[in-house]
């Protein structure tokens, strides 16, 4: 069956545009113009292209410009075709040595290793004011909740140093995966690699590359780097989504812990009194993006033949889109966190509720009279049943019905209760490494901090390396 405007032996406008990557292209457009450039002085250090050749080449690609970009079904061919257009047949010595299949491959990754960095600084700004935060609120009392249930109480840096080591992890995981992405596989050619006499290390060199993906095959068919790229970002968004979700649920009225800044909220179109988490409730959203992303990219690579296939042409707009959604969020969230009001006063008045220091209870019990743990969770549970604070006289009252003794005989008294009811005595007492007690949590703000600052040196290292080989690349003529 014929297309739509479709003569028998011509390709319709419908087929073109089917198997066109135009829209996706314009990430790599950039990349493309590099890459064709540390191409061509390959080219012409191995004596395949003369230097006049090059030097007209290269001022001509200079010239191309995205926006006044002719025809074509990918960005390669259109810029090959401006190219013939300007210097004429002399232009088509620039694709030796080399196909699209290798050419797009290396673009892809030049552009993802610039977002991967960019990624991994924009986390490690949210890690930042995490931390800050946590260090302006190491005395802040707060409910630390389990099944979004009062559990025990616990402190506001403690709470927010969680998030934030999830996503010092998230920083692993992105830096671990980046010397895989900083690969260059140009000169692969289709799959099988070139006759001519070409310097593959040459170009990774030029391009900023740490190395090569060796194997010709793998090199044009693989597109693990991406999908590194999208299961990270995948992980990112998980939890920088459960930061989401507590600001949206903190800034409840119901709850009432946090305000945040009405740069990150708006109102009802129709209730005035509204101050809605929209950029919050984005982010959640846009946690499914990424997770759509990467399902997709996954599932367009799988079960494929080697080496090269079309299909992998669908996979990297799945990339650009959620590495891009990754990004907008955790910028956001950082954003959202720097200028949060916390309502420190309803944290702590909140931090006792729910007989929260039950735990506590149970332990003092413990270290005071010597009973078995087991035996003070069942008298404390007694007293949680009641629904209210216990005093001393209940506590008589329920360990001598369990366990057949009165604490207040056992050196148990009102004190004892007193301080095991405290929600910041309770804080106090868990200052063991990890734990929610002022001195514990600076100390572990310090070294987050330290960490940060290591991993902000880290990418400014990576990111030089590649600018640095970048700019000589482009001054080479």
């Amino acid at each position: 069956m014929l297309l739509r405007g479709e003569r028998l032996g011509e390709i319709s406008g419908d087929v073109l545009e089917f198997i066109s990557s135009r829209e996706a292209d314009q990430w790599i457009f950039e990349a493309d113009l590099l890459v064709d450039r540390a191409h061509l002085v390959m080219l012409k250090e191995r004596d395949l292209i003369s230097k006049d050749e090059f030097t007209e080449i290269v001022e001509a690609l200079d010239g191309i410009d995205l926006d006044r970009l002719g025809e074509g079904e990918d960005v390669h061919e259109a810029i090959e075709a401006e190219l013939i257009a300007r210097v004429g047949a002399v232009g088509g010595r620039m694709h030796t040595g080399r196909s699209r299949n290798d050419e797009v491959a290396t673009c892809i990754r030049i552009v993802l290793r610039e977002e991967v960095l960019s990624l991994m600084a924009e986390g490690n700004a949210l890690c930042k004011a995490l931390v800050e935060r946590a260090a302006e609120n190491a005395d802040s009392i707060i409910p630390g909740f389990t099944h979004l249930q009062h559990a025990q109480p616990t402190t506001l840096a403690h709470h927010l140093l969680a998030h934030a080591d999830a996503l010092l992890r998230d920083f692993e995981r992105l830096r671990d995966s980046y010397p895989r992405i900083n690969r260059s596989p140009l000169g692969a050619a289709a799959f099988a690699s070139t006759g001519f006499d070409i310097d593959r290390k040459r170009t990774a060199e030029l391009l900023g590359f740490d190395g090569l993906v060796e194997n010709s095959m793998d090199a044009v068919s693989t597109r693990d780097s991406l999908l590194e790229a999208l299961s990270a970002s995948a992980i990112l968004m998980v939890n920088a989504s459960r930061l989401a979700e507590e600001l949206i649920l903190w800034s409840t009225s119901e709850f009432g812990y946090v305000e945040l800044d009405d740069l990150f909220t708006s109102t009802s179109s129709i209730m005035p009194q509204k101050k809605n988490p929209d950029t919050a409730e984005l982010v959640r959203g846009k946690t499914g993006t990424v997770f759509g992303s990467l399902v997709a990219a996954l599932a367009i690579n799988k079960a494929l033949p080697m080496s090269y296939n079309r299909d992998m042409q669908e996979a990297t707009p799945n990339l650009w889109r959620g590495i891009a959604a990754t990004r907008g969020a955790v910028r956001i969230m950082a954003g959202a966190v720097s200028s949060a009001k916390f309502r420190t006063d309803r944290l702590e008045a909140a931090s006792g509720a729910g007989f929260s220091t039950a735990t506590e209870l149970a332990d003092s019990l413990v270290r005071k009279t010597k009973i078995p743990f087991r035996t003070a969770h069942q008298i404390v549970g007694a007293l949680a049943a009641k629904g209210e604070s216990p005093t001393i006289e209940d506590l008589d009252a329920a360990a001598e019905r369990i366990a057949g003794f009165r604490p207040s005989e056992r050196g148990f008294g009102k004190e004892e209760l007193a301080a095991a009811l405290d929600p910041r005595k309770n804080v106090a007492a868990r200052s063991r490494t990890g734990g929610p007690a002022p001195a514990e949590t600076g100390r572990m703000a310090s070294d987050r901090l330290q960490k940060i600052e290591e991993n902000e040196r880290l990418v400014a290292e990576l990111k030089g390396r590649v600018d640095r080989a970048i700019a000589a690349l482009r001054e080479m003529r």
